[in-house]
Protein backbone atom coordinates (compact mmCIF):
# COMPACT_ATOMS: atom_id res chain seq x y z
CA UNK A 1 0.00 0.00 0.00
CA UNK A 2 3.04 2.38 0.45
CA UNK A 3 4.57 1.79 -2.29
CA UNK A 4 1.46 2.44 -4.20
CA UNK A 5 1.11 5.73 -2.56
CA UNK A 6 4.57 6.38 -3.19
CA UNK A 7 4.55 5.60 -7.08
CA UNK A 8 1.05 7.93 -7.16
CA UNK A 9 2.69 10.71 -5.52
CA UNK A 10 6.01 10.73 -7.63
CA UNK A 11 3.74 10.80 -11.01
CA UNK A 12 2.17 13.52 -9.39
CA UNK A 13 5.52 15.43 -9.26
CA UNK A 14 6.33 14.26 -12.32
CA UNK A 15 3.34 15.65 -13.99
CA UNK A 16 3.57 18.60 -12.46
CA UNK A 17 7.49 18.74 -13.52
CA UNK A 18 6.55 18.05 -16.92
CA UNK A 19 3.69 21.10 -17.18
CA UNK A 20 5.88 23.73 -15.60
CA UNK A 21 8.93 22.42 -18.13
CA UNK A 22 6.61 23.07 -21.05
CA UNK A 23 5.89 26.35 -19.29
CA UNK A 24 9.24 27.23 -19.06
CA UNK A 25 10.18 26.40 -22.61
CA UNK A 26 7.40 27.90 -24.46
CA UNK A 27 8.07 31.19 -22.35
CA UNK A 28 12.05 30.83 -23.46
CA UNK A 29 11.00 30.26 -27.21
CA UNK A 30 10.72 33.54 -29.08
CA UNK A 31 9.88 32.45 -31.67
CA UNK A 32 9.50 28.50 -30.95
CA UNK A 33 12.66 26.68 -31.81
CA UNK A 34 10.79 23.83 -33.57
CA UNK A 35 8.75 26.39 -35.63
CA UNK A 36 11.59 27.37 -38.09
CA UNK A 37 15.31 27.11 -38.55
CA UNK A 38 17.43 29.81 -37.49
CA UNK A 39 18.29 32.39 -40.35
CA UNK A 40 21.90 32.84 -40.87
CA UNK A 41 21.86 36.30 -39.93
CA UNK A 42 21.21 35.33 -36.38
CA UNK A 43 24.50 33.93 -35.89
CA UNK A 44 26.97 36.71 -33.90
CA UNK A 45 28.60 38.96 -36.76
CA UNK A 46 31.58 41.02 -36.60
CA UNK A 47 31.61 44.57 -37.50
CA UNK A 48 31.93 45.82 -40.85
CA UNK A 49 31.37 41.99 -41.75
CA UNK A 50 30.21 42.23 -45.50
CA UNK A 51 26.14 40.78 -45.81
CA UNK A 52 25.44 39.16 -48.93
CA UNK A 53 22.26 38.60 -49.94
CA UNK A 54 20.80 35.16 -52.88
CA UNK A 55 19.44 37.93 -54.91
CA UNK A 56 22.92 40.00 -54.57
CA UNK A 57 25.58 36.89 -54.95
CA UNK A 58 23.63 35.24 -58.00
CA UNK A 59 23.99 39.06 -59.40
CA UNK A 60 28.12 39.74 -58.03
CA UNK A 61 28.17 36.11 -59.99
CA UNK A 62 26.90 37.37 -63.19
CA UNK A 63 29.29 40.42 -63.26
CA UNK A 64 32.30 38.35 -61.97
CA UNK A 65 32.34 34.92 -62.39
CA UNK A 66 35.52 34.59 -64.28
CA UNK A 67 34.55 31.03 -66.40
CA UNK A 68 31.45 33.21 -67.18
CA UNK A 69 33.34 36.12 -67.93
CA UNK A 70 35.67 33.89 -70.65
CA UNK A 71 32.71 32.20 -72.31
CA UNK A 72 31.28 35.51 -73.11
CA UNK A 73 34.25 36.10 -75.12
CA UNK A 74 32.86 33.59 -77.44
CA UNK A 75 30.15 36.11 -78.08
CA UNK A 76 32.71 38.64 -78.92
CA UNK A 77 34.73 36.03 -81.19
CA UNK A 78 31.78 35.11 -83.45
CA UNK A 79 30.88 38.60 -83.51
CA UNK A 80 34.23 39.15 -84.58
CA UNK A 81 33.63 36.40 -87.82
CA UNK A 82 30.86 38.56 -89.00
CA UNK A 83 32.90 41.23 -89.46
CA UNK A 84 35.62 38.36 -91.65
CA UNK A 85 33.16 37.03 -93.32
CA UNK A 86 31.10 39.96 -94.84
CA UNK A 87 34.53 40.94 -96.36
CA UNK A 88 35.20 41.37 -100.05
CA UNK A 89 37.92 39.61 -101.36
CA UNK A 90 41.34 41.86 -102.41
CA UNK A 91 42.57 43.28 -105.43
CA UNK A 92 45.10 41.69 -106.63
CA UNK A 93 48.21 43.72 -108.36
CA UNK A 94 50.21 42.04 -110.74
CA UNK A 95 53.72 43.96 -112.93
CA UNK A 96 56.04 42.39 -114.76
CA UNK A 97 59.02 43.00 -117.34
CA UNK A 98 60.06 41.21 -120.43
CA UNK A 99 63.33 41.40 -122.62
CA UNK A 100 65.68 42.64 -119.92
CA UNK A 101 69.45 42.35 -121.02
CA UNK A 102 70.55 40.89 -118.07
CA UNK A 103 73.44 38.54 -119.61
CA UNK A 104 74.10 41.64 -121.88
CA UNK A 105 74.20 44.25 -119.71
CA UNK A 106 76.18 46.88 -122.23
CA UNK A 107 72.49 46.93 -124.33
CA UNK A 108 71.25 49.04 -121.21
CA UNK A 109 69.80 52.34 -122.43
CA UNK A 110 67.05 54.33 -122.51
CA UNK A 111 66.38 53.85 -125.85
CA UNK A 112 66.60 49.86 -125.46
CA UNK A 113 64.42 49.90 -122.68
CA UNK A 114 62.19 52.36 -124.55
CA UNK A 115 61.58 51.38 -127.61
CA UNK A 116 62.69 46.48 -126.90
CA UNK A 117 61.89 45.81 -123.48
CA UNK A 118 58.17 44.97 -122.93
CA UNK A 119 56.29 46.28 -119.09
CA UNK A 120 53.40 45.04 -118.09
CA UNK A 121 51.87 46.36 -115.18
CA UNK A 122 47.79 44.27 -113.88
CA UNK A 123 44.76 44.57 -111.93
CA UNK A 124 43.13 41.58 -111.08
CA UNK A 125 39.77 40.75 -109.10
CA UNK A 126 37.83 37.68 -108.07
CA UNK A 127 34.10 38.12 -108.56
CA UNK A 128 32.33 36.00 -106.04
CA UNK A 129 29.06 34.06 -107.44
CA UNK A 130 26.32 32.80 -105.52
CA UNK A 131 26.04 35.38 -102.80
CA UNK A 132 28.72 33.62 -101.13
CA UNK A 133 29.21 37.03 -99.49
CA UNK A 134 26.02 37.50 -98.14
CA UNK A 135 25.89 33.96 -96.98
CA UNK A 136 29.34 33.69 -95.35
CA UNK A 137 27.36 36.60 -93.12
CA UNK A 138 24.32 34.95 -92.33
CA UNK A 139 25.86 31.91 -91.59
CA UNK A 140 28.21 33.78 -88.97
CA UNK A 141 25.39 35.45 -87.53
CA UNK A 142 23.35 32.58 -86.79
CA UNK A 143 26.20 31.09 -85.22
CA UNK A 144 26.67 34.13 -82.93
CA UNK A 145 23.24 33.28 -81.82
CA UNK A 146 23.30 30.37 -81.05
CA UNK A 147 26.57 30.91 -78.91
CA UNK A 148 24.71 34.00 -77.18
CA UNK A 149 22.21 31.06 -75.97
CA UNK A 150 24.61 28.85 -75.21
CA UNK A 151 26.71 31.19 -72.63
CA UNK A 152 22.78 32.36 -71.38
CA UNK A 153 22.74 28.75 -70.66
CA UNK A 154 25.72 28.98 -68.49
CA UNK A 155 24.23 31.99 -67.08
CA UNK A 156 21.76 30.10 -65.70
CA UNK A 157 23.99 27.12 -64.32
CA UNK A 158 26.03 29.00 -62.75
CA UNK A 159 22.76 30.99 -60.68
CA UNK A 160 21.92 27.41 -59.85
CA UNK A 161 25.31 26.34 -58.56
CA UNK A 162 25.55 29.81 -56.20
CA UNK A 163 21.73 29.05 -55.26
CA UNK A 164 22.62 25.73 -54.21
CA UNK A 165 26.16 27.03 -52.29
CA UNK A 166 24.09 29.75 -50.48
CA UNK A 167 21.61 27.40 -49.11
CA UNK A 168 24.72 24.53 -47.97
CA UNK A 169 26.55 27.50 -46.10
CA UNK A 170 22.86 28.68 -44.89
CA UNK A 171 22.54 24.81 -43.82
CA UNK A 172 25.91 25.20 -41.91
CA UNK A 173 25.01 27.89 -40.33
CA UNK A 174 21.97 26.68 -39.46
CA UNK A 175 23.33 24.09 -38.11
CA UNK A 176 25.80 25.60 -35.90
CA UNK A 177 23.57 27.62 -34.29
CA UNK A 178 21.93 24.58 -33.04
CA UNK A 179 25.16 22.54 -31.98
CA UNK A 180 26.13 25.50 -29.75
CA UNK A 181 22.82 25.83 -28.44
CA UNK A 182 23.10 22.35 -27.88
CA UNK A 183 25.77 22.09 -26.30
CA UNK A 184 25.20 25.20 -23.81
CA UNK A 185 21.94 23.24 -22.51
CA UNK A 186 24.23 19.95 -22.30
CA UNK A 187 26.86 21.84 -20.55
CA UNK A 188 24.82 23.35 -18.07
CA UNK A 189 23.00 19.57 -16.99
CA UNK A 190 26.48 17.87 -17.00
CA UNK A 191 27.54 20.91 -14.53
CA UNK A 192 24.42 19.76 -12.95
CA UNK A 193 25.11 16.06 -12.92
CA UNK A 194 28.61 16.88 -11.64
CA UNK A 195 27.05 18.58 -8.30
CA UNK A 196 24.53 15.87 -7.95
CA UNK A 197 27.41 12.76 -8.09
CA UNK A 198 29.88 15.18 -5.86
CA UNK A 199 26.86 15.19 -3.42
CA UNK A 200 26.16 11.34 -3.57
CA UNK A 201 22.63 11.51 -5.72
CA UNK A 202 24.08 9.43 -8.50
CA UNK A 203 27.19 6.97 -9.06
CA UNK A 204 30.59 7.54 -11.12
CA UNK A 205 29.49 5.42 -14.07
CA UNK A 206 26.46 8.11 -14.87
CA UNK A 207 28.53 11.28 -14.61
CA UNK A 208 31.21 9.53 -16.36
CA UNK A 209 28.50 8.24 -19.25
CA UNK A 210 27.03 12.10 -19.50
CA UNK A 211 30.72 13.41 -19.99
CA UNK A 212 31.22 11.27 -22.52
CA UNK A 213 28.37 12.05 -24.19
CA UNK A 214 28.90 15.70 -24.27
CA UNK A 215 31.92 14.71 -26.89
CA UNK A 216 29.42 14.31 -29.49
CA UNK A 217 28.07 18.00 -29.09
CA UNK A 218 31.58 19.41 -29.41
CA UNK A 219 32.62 17.62 -31.99
CA UNK A 220 29.05 18.50 -33.71
CA UNK A 221 29.82 22.18 -32.99
CA UNK A 222 33.49 21.47 -34.79
CA UNK A 223 31.86 20.06 -38.10
CA UNK A 224 29.38 22.59 -38.44
CA UNK A 225 32.23 25.16 -38.04
CA UNK A 226 33.97 23.21 -40.62
CA UNK A 227 31.16 22.80 -43.16
CA UNK A 228 30.21 26.53 -42.53
CA UNK A 229 33.97 27.92 -43.45
CA UNK A 230 34.47 25.50 -46.43
CA UNK A 231 30.84 26.61 -47.89
CA UNK A 232 32.11 30.28 -47.89
CA UNK A 233 34.67 29.49 -49.48
CA UNK A 234 33.19 27.42 -52.34
CA UNK A 235 30.59 30.66 -53.01
CA UNK A 236 33.14 33.14 -53.00
CA UNK A 237 35.02 31.39 -56.28
CA UNK A 238 31.72 31.51 -57.87
CA UNK A 239 30.92 35.09 -56.78
CA UNK A 240 34.44 36.08 -58.28
CA UNK A 241 37.05 36.05 -55.44
CA UNK A 242 38.45 39.20 -55.64
CA UNK A 243 35.73 40.95 -55.32
CA UNK A 244 34.49 39.22 -51.91
CA UNK A 245 35.95 39.97 -48.57
CA UNK A 246 37.23 37.11 -46.54
CA UNK A 247 35.66 37.38 -43.68
CA UNK A 248 31.98 37.86 -45.35
CA UNK A 249 28.70 36.37 -44.64
CA UNK A 250 25.55 35.62 -45.84
CA UNK A 251 21.95 37.74 -45.05
CA UNK A 252 19.13 35.68 -45.22
CA UNK A 253 16.14 33.70 -44.10
CA UNK A 254 16.54 30.15 -43.53
CA UNK A 255 12.99 29.06 -43.84
CA UNK A 256 10.30 27.36 -45.61
CA UNK A 257 9.29 28.96 -48.98
CA UNK A 258 5.53 28.02 -49.74
CA UNK A 259 5.41 28.19 -53.69
CA UNK A 260 2.16 27.49 -55.80
CA UNK A 261 2.41 25.81 -59.44
CA UNK A 262 1.32 23.71 -62.08
CA UNK A 263 3.43 21.14 -63.35
CA UNK A 264 1.58 22.20 -66.61
CA UNK A 265 2.25 25.86 -66.52
CA UNK A 266 5.84 25.17 -66.03
CA UNK A 267 6.55 23.03 -68.78
CA UNK A 268 5.01 25.67 -71.27
CA UNK A 269 7.11 28.64 -69.27
CA UNK A 270 10.46 25.89 -69.55
CA UNK A 271 9.38 25.62 -73.61
CA UNK A 272 10.11 29.20 -73.82
CA UNK A 273 12.39 30.80 -71.57
CA UNK A 274 15.28 28.02 -71.48
CA UNK A 275 18.04 28.64 -73.08
CA UNK A 276 19.51 25.63 -74.01
CA UNK A 277 16.49 25.22 -75.64
CA UNK A 278 16.78 28.61 -77.64
CA UNK A 279 20.44 27.15 -78.78
CA UNK A 280 19.08 24.07 -80.06
CA UNK A 281 16.30 25.65 -81.97
CA UNK A 282 18.99 28.59 -83.12
CA UNK A 283 21.11 25.59 -84.25
CA UNK A 284 18.70 24.42 -86.83
CA UNK A 285 18.99 27.88 -88.40
CA UNK A 286 22.29 28.09 -88.17
CA UNK A 287 22.78 24.33 -90.21
CA UNK A 288 20.43 25.79 -92.90
CA UNK A 289 22.20 28.73 -93.35
CA UNK A 290 25.51 26.22 -93.38
CA UNK A 291 23.74 24.64 -96.00
CA UNK A 292 23.03 27.72 -98.52
CA UNK A 293 26.48 28.93 -97.81
CA UNK A 294 27.64 25.55 -99.46
CA UNK A 295 25.92 25.43 -102.11
CA UNK A 296 26.85 28.92 -102.75
CA UNK A 297 30.67 28.12 -102.51
CA UNK A 298 29.91 25.24 -105.21
CA UNK A 299 28.66 28.40 -107.89
CA UNK A 300 32.18 28.65 -109.63
CA UNK A 301 33.40 32.58 -109.03
CA UNK A 302 35.09 34.25 -112.12
CA UNK A 303 38.32 36.08 -111.91
CA UNK A 304 38.67 38.96 -114.06
CA UNK A 305 41.95 40.94 -115.19
CA UNK A 306 42.94 44.38 -116.83
CA UNK A 307 46.55 44.68 -118.27
CA UNK A 308 48.57 47.83 -119.40
CA UNK A 309 51.39 46.91 -121.46
CA UNK A 310 54.31 49.08 -123.07
CA UNK A 311 56.19 47.82 -125.94
CA UNK A 312 58.37 49.86 -128.02
CA UNK A 313 55.91 52.42 -129.55
CA UNK A 314 52.72 50.63 -128.03
CA UNK A 315 50.86 50.94 -125.00
CA UNK A 316 47.99 48.28 -124.84
CA UNK A 317 45.62 47.28 -122.75
CA UNK A 318 44.27 43.99 -122.67
CA UNK A 319 40.87 42.76 -120.49
CA UNK A 320 41.14 38.90 -119.31
CA UNK A 321 38.64 36.56 -117.59
CA UNK A 322 39.16 33.05 -116.00
CA UNK A 323 36.62 30.73 -114.38
CA UNK A 324 37.29 26.80 -113.32
CA UNK A 325 34.53 24.64 -115.14
CA UNK A 326 32.73 22.79 -113.06
CA UNK A 327 32.58 19.39 -114.31
CA UNK A 328 34.24 17.45 -111.17
CA UNK A 329 34.33 19.53 -108.09
CA UNK A 330 31.13 21.37 -107.56
CA UNK A 331 31.22 21.09 -103.98
CA UNK A 332 28.85 18.02 -103.89
CA UNK A 333 30.39 16.40 -100.83
CA UNK A 334 30.02 19.56 -98.99
CA UNK A 335 26.34 19.98 -99.67
CA UNK A 336 25.56 16.86 -98.92
CA UNK A 337 27.47 16.79 -95.68
CA UNK A 338 25.31 19.98 -94.51
CA UNK A 339 21.90 18.41 -95.14
CA UNK A 340 22.75 15.75 -93.25
CA UNK A 341 24.05 18.60 -90.59
CA UNK A 342 20.46 19.82 -90.29
CA UNK A 343 18.49 16.16 -89.61
CA UNK A 344 21.27 16.31 -87.11
CA UNK A 345 20.19 19.88 -85.68
CA UNK A 346 16.68 18.85 -85.91
CA UNK A 347 17.09 15.89 -83.91
CA UNK A 348 19.17 17.51 -81.38
CA UNK A 349 16.26 20.01 -80.97
CA UNK A 350 14.06 17.63 -80.32
CA UNK A 351 15.89 15.82 -77.88
CA UNK A 352 16.43 18.95 -75.88
CA UNK A 353 13.12 19.32 -75.85
CA UNK A 354 11.44 16.30 -74.35
CA UNK A 355 14.88 16.67 -71.93
CA UNK A 356 13.01 20.20 -70.74
CA UNK A 357 9.50 18.71 -70.64
CA UNK A 358 11.88 15.45 -68.65
CA UNK A 359 13.56 18.33 -66.21
CA UNK A 360 10.70 20.05 -65.26
CA UNK A 361 8.91 16.90 -64.15
CA UNK A 362 11.73 15.33 -62.18
CA UNK A 363 12.33 18.67 -60.63
CA UNK A 364 8.74 18.95 -59.80
CA UNK A 365 8.16 15.57 -58.09
CA UNK A 366 11.03 16.64 -56.42
CA UNK A 367 9.91 19.37 -54.92
CA UNK A 368 6.39 18.43 -54.07
CA UNK A 369 8.30 15.46 -52.34
CA UNK A 370 10.38 17.28 -50.34
CA UNK A 371 7.82 19.45 -49.61
CA UNK A 372 6.06 16.48 -48.30
CA UNK A 373 8.31 16.01 -45.88
CA UNK A 374 9.19 19.57 -44.34
CA UNK A 375 4.96 19.64 -44.15
CA UNK A 376 5.44 16.45 -41.80
CA UNK A 377 8.09 18.04 -39.57
CA UNK A 378 6.03 21.30 -38.97
CA UNK A 379 3.06 19.53 -38.34
CA UNK A 380 4.08 19.56 -34.90
CA UNK A 381 6.73 16.83 -34.72
CA UNK A 382 9.13 19.64 -34.25
CA UNK A 383 7.38 20.66 -31.30
CA UNK A 384 6.72 16.89 -29.89
CA UNK A 385 10.77 16.41 -29.74
CA UNK A 386 11.34 19.89 -27.87
CA UNK A 387 8.70 19.33 -25.62
CA UNK A 388 9.87 15.87 -25.04
CA UNK A 389 13.47 16.94 -24.16
CA UNK A 390 12.40 20.08 -22.16
CA UNK A 391 10.23 17.75 -20.13
CA UNK A 392 12.99 14.94 -19.48
CA UNK A 393 15.47 17.43 -18.73
CA UNK A 394 13.49 19.10 -15.88
CA UNK A 395 12.89 16.03 -14.63
CA UNK A 396 16.52 14.89 -15.02
CA UNK A 397 18.01 17.37 -13.07
CA UNK A 398 15.15 17.34 -10.02
CA UNK A 399 15.72 13.31 -10.00
CA UNK A 400 12.48 12.02 -11.43
CA UNK A 401 14.02 10.90 -14.86
CA UNK A 402 16.98 8.27 -15.29
CA UNK A 403 19.61 9.03 -17.19
CA UNK A 404 18.75 6.44 -20.00
CA UNK A 405 15.70 8.57 -20.11
CA UNK A 406 17.66 12.07 -20.36
CA UNK A 407 19.98 10.42 -23.27
CA UNK A 408 17.43 9.47 -25.53
CA UNK A 409 15.06 12.31 -25.42
CA UNK A 410 18.12 14.39 -26.07
CA UNK A 411 19.19 12.32 -28.88
CA UNK A 412 16.07 12.54 -30.35
CA UNK A 413 15.08 16.34 -29.99
CA UNK A 414 19.12 16.56 -31.59
CA UNK A 415 18.35 13.95 -34.51
CA UNK A 416 14.72 15.79 -35.24
CA UNK A 417 16.14 19.13 -35.44
CA UNK A 418 19.30 18.61 -37.58
CA UNK A 419 16.54 15.92 -40.53
CA UNK A 420 14.30 19.50 -40.19
CA UNK A 421 17.40 21.17 -40.91
CA UNK A 422 18.58 18.64 -44.12
CA UNK A 423 15.20 18.63 -45.11
CA UNK A 424 14.39 22.33 -44.90
CA UNK A 425 17.48 22.75 -46.84
CA UNK A 426 16.60 19.62 -49.70
CA UNK A 427 13.45 21.50 -49.86
CA UNK A 428 15.10 24.58 -50.84
CA UNK A 429 17.30 23.08 -53.06
CA UNK A 430 14.38 21.47 -55.08
CA UNK A 431 13.22 24.80 -55.53
CA UNK A 432 15.72 25.80 -57.25
CA UNK A 433 16.74 22.93 -59.31
CA UNK A 434 13.25 23.42 -60.38
CA UNK A 435 13.72 26.85 -61.12
CA UNK A 436 16.76 26.04 -63.05
CA UNK A 437 14.25 23.25 -65.04
CA UNK A 438 12.18 26.17 -65.41
CA UNK A 439 14.93 28.39 -66.71
CA UNK A 440 13.70 31.37 -64.73
CA UNK A 441 13.34 32.17 -61.17
CA UNK A 442 9.79 33.87 -61.45
CA UNK A 443 8.06 30.68 -61.37
CA UNK A 444 4.02 30.87 -62.86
Amino acid sequence: MRSTILRFCMLVLLCLFAESAVAHAQAAQSPPQGSQAPAASQLAQKPGTQLITLDQAIQMALEHNHNLLAARTTIQQNEAEEITANLRPNPVLLGDSQFLPIFQPHNFSADYLDNTAQFDIAVSYLFERGKKRQHRLQAAKDQTAVTRWQVADNERALTFNVAMDFINVELAESTLELANQDLKSFQETVDITEARYKAGNIGLDDFLKMKLQLLQFQTDVAQARLARVQGLSDLRQLLGYEQVSADYDLAGSFDYQPMKGGLEDMQATALKSRPDLQAAQQGIAAANSAFNLQKAIGKRDVTGQIDYTHLSYLNDVSLFGSMQMPIFDRNQGEIKRAGFAITQAQQQQLNVNGQVLTDVRDAYEGWQANNEVVGLYRSGYLDDAQQSRDITDYAYKRGAASLLDFLDAERSFRATQLGYRQALASYLQALEQLREAVGTRSLP
